[in-house]
């Protein structure tokens, strides 16, 4: 309680002194009212300065006020931040970048042209197998550069065939070779490399060493041809032994080919006249020259009552100079050749409907043949045999 008291004691000191250091001035008046007023003016001073006196007394004799004491803090030094020194980081100088020199012959491997790995043959049956290359190395390959067998199942193919063409850095080129299928069933891979005209051998790979390869499945059997089913000539064409007026051919040709002769199927054939079919073609193109020819002999088979051999033939689209002869032969128990029917084609926008009746070598063993003949040249001559198959 005394430490509230005496801050309001004080407060009505301080007040007492200023009124006693400014009094109101006095209203100036005359007589007795004057001497009267200032004889009071005087009483009341002396009152306030004893007033005071006794309370600055009272204020002096109080008690000493005790603090309660607080624990000391001690406040820890306070470290000035230095501005932070920059340290330059040293950047890496990149290596100064060198040439690694490019091999001379290298290769890589672009597409199988022909005969994608796995495909299925029967024994003894002709095939041409093409690979399109392309030349990544510094040197051009020329033409007495060869494509050499290496390792594997060479299936009757040569030991070296030479490059058709030179092929510079960065250009492509497609190599082929012409192959049989084994006469057994099972699967086979031969694998075949470039050769240089120093006789150094290289391949694919960043070491140049690896080869590209050929791989086909050869099958049992005859296909359907002595089943009860229909007889489909245009799946199995490279069932077919190929030729032309220029010698064997390989199956299935690695292009079209006006000089020797070619044979390829499609299955999205475009016919004259721009109709474009779903069906499977055998695509024949005769040999150039005079006589020049194209024709597929197939496996035998035994026909059987009913049989009938159909067929749409006709010039592709874009053969506008195509005129060709087409044939149907047979051969009964590998004896001469004998013709069931023979008709012309040109690019005429019309297409022939073939429909043979085999009834007359029932029972027989047959092999059915597809010829086409050129008609004095074969600079446009694409024929066609769509769905050429025999039904029962």
């Amino acid at each position: 309680m005394k430490q509230r008291k005496f801050p309001l004691i004080l407060m009505i000191a301080l007040a007492g002194v200023l009124s006693a250091c400014f009094p109101s001035l006095p209203v100036p008046q005359t007589g007795d009212g004057l001497v009267e007023t200032a004889a009071a003016a005087t009483v009341e001073v002396m009152l306030t300065q004893a007033g005071f006196k006794t309370l600055i007394a009272q204020a002096t004799q109080l008690p000493d006020m005790t603090a309660t004491p607080y624990p000391t803090v001690t406040l820890a030094p306070t470290q000035t931040p230095l501005p932070p020194t920059f340290t330059p980081t040293a950047s890496p100088i990149p290596p100064t970048p060198t040439n690694t020199p490019i091999p001379c012959d290298l290769a890589t491997f672009v597409t199988d042209v022909t005969v994608p790995d796995g495909s299925e043959y029967t024994p003894g049956v002709s095939f041409v197998k093409t690979w399109r290359l392309k030349n990544i190395g510094s040197c051009a390959w020329t033409t007495d550069y060869d494509m050499v067998f290496q390792t594997g199942h060479a299936m009757n193919g040569p030991v070296a065939v030479a490059l058709p063409k030179r092929v510079n850095p960065g250009e492509t080129v497609d190599l082929s070779v012409t192959l049989i299928a084994p006469d057994s069933a099972g699967d086979y891979t031969g694998n075949w490399m470039l050769r240089n005209a120093s006789n150094a051998v290289f391949g694919l790979g960043a070491n140049a060493n690896k080869p590209f390869f050929v791989k086909i499945k050869v099958t049992e059997g005859t296909r359907d041809w002595d089943s009860d089913k229909p007889l489909d000539f245009a799946k199995y064409y490279c069932d077919a032994r190929w030729k032309s007026g220029k010698g064997s051919l390989g199956c299935p040709s690695s292009g079209e080919n006006f000089t020797d002769g070619s044979v390829t199927r499609t299955s999205t054939p475009k016919l004259e006249g721009g109709y474009q079919d779903d069906e499977p073609a055998i695509i024949m193109i005769p040999s150039s020259g005079d006589g020049g020819m194209i024709q597929g002999r197939f496996p035998t088979f035994k026909v059987k009552d009913g049989d009938r051999f159909t067929a749409l033939t006709g010039c592709l689209d874009s053969s506008p100079k195509c005129d060709v002869m087409f044939q149907l032969n047979y051969s009964v128990d590998g004896g001469s050749i004998q013709n069931l029917k023979s008709w012309t084609e040109t690019y005429d926008g019309n297409r022939t409907s073939i429909n043979v009746d085999l009834s007359s070598l029932k029972d027989k063993k047959v092999e059915l043949i597809l010829l086409v003949q050129n008609n004095g040249s074969s600079t446009d001559d694409r024929a066609f045999w769509l769905a050429p198959v025999i039904k029962r």
